[in-house]
């Protein structure tokens, strides 16, 4: 039944299989990496493309505008700006007071960069040498109106 020529042929082919495995386990696996490689690249290049495009929307005056009235709510000089509100997407509270928001209420009526310039403003009048440390006095346990000792003479 087995003969010399089947079992010299069974170890040839045993003998290639050994071979021949490992390099062709090894030329897979960097296919699939090649492959793997090629679909980043290729995802890597579009959001390249569509970065590119978005800058170059930022280099057209109108689409500026646009996103300027869009995300920072700025109207143009002379225009009239209006919020609409959704009442569905309101949740009902009940009035605080009657009349405009003061800021005493805590609520501002001017915009957050006019409050920073007025900040500004009230630093920039102040006098160079004026303290702003706690107005109660020194913390180092110090009478600031305390005079040097008298010397005994």
């Amino acid at each position: 039944m087995f003969t010399v020529r089947a079992m010299v042929l069974t170890l040839v082919v045993l003998l290639a299989f050994v071979l021949v495995y490992p390099t062709l386990t090894t030329y897979l696996q960097h296919r699939a990496e090649l492959q793997a490689l090629r679909s980043e690249h290729a995802a890597a290049v579009e959001t390249n493309e569509d970065l590119r495009a978005e800058l170059e929307r930022w280099d057209d005056p109108a689409y500026v505008t646009a996103q300027a009235r869009e995300r920072l709510s700025f109207v143009m000089p002379g225009e009239t700006a209006f919020l609409v509100v959704d009442p569905d997407a309101v949740v009902e509270e009940e009035p605080a007071a009657e009349g405009a928001v003061t800021p005493e209420a805590g609520g501002s009526t001017s915009p957050w960069y006019a409050t920073v310039w007025e900040s500004v403003e009230m630093a920039g009048e102040m006098e160079v040498g004026q303290d702003t440390a706690d107005p109660t006095g020194p913390t180092t346990g110090e009478d600031p109106d305390a005079t040097a000792p008298a010397s005994d003479g």
